[in-house]
């Protein structure tokens, strides 16, 4: 996947739903339109601080930067609906289920079992759909 980086006149918040779009796809999107009734400047700083800043830092690759934040969000064990837009991103930029469940099975050594759990359920829920689909196209 590609790295994202400023490009010359382009604001934080244009390079945040650039990021944004491709990192989280619709899932980010549905986050940020249900702010809109009750904090849409809260929306804007999700935009530009983590996706039009931090997602845009040289260092790391969009894959690393998931599965640093999939990790993460288990190892807090009540992030559940951020978790499972985390985990749909991670399918997004090339991260395989059988990878997304390693990174959560390693934080049952740092976060305990419980956080593992609720972890594996959450990756289990954002596969359902798309093991569906998959099923539907064979047949």
């Amino acid at each position: 996947m590609t790295q994202h980086y400023q490009s010359v006149g382009e604001s934080r918040l244009e390079r945040g739903r650039r990021a944004l779009a491709e990192i989280d796809g619709q899932a980010g999107e549905k986050v940020v339109a249900s702010l809109a009734d009750i904090a849409p400047d809260f929306a804007t700083y999700l935009i530009e601080f983590p996706f039009g800043d931090i997602y845009n830092r040289p260092g790391l690759d969009l894959r690393a930067r998931e599965i640093a934040t999939i990790a993460a969000l288990t190892a807090m064990g009540n992030a559940a609906p951020q978790l499972k837009v985390h985990i749909e991103a991670g399918l997004n930029v090339g991260l395989s289920r059988d990878e997304i469940i390693e990174i959560i099975m390693q934080m049952a050594v740092y976060a305990g079992f419980p956080a593992a759990l609720n972890g594996l359920f959450a990756a289990k829920e954002v596969f359902a759909p798309r093991s569906a689909t998959k099923q539907e196209r064979a047949a």
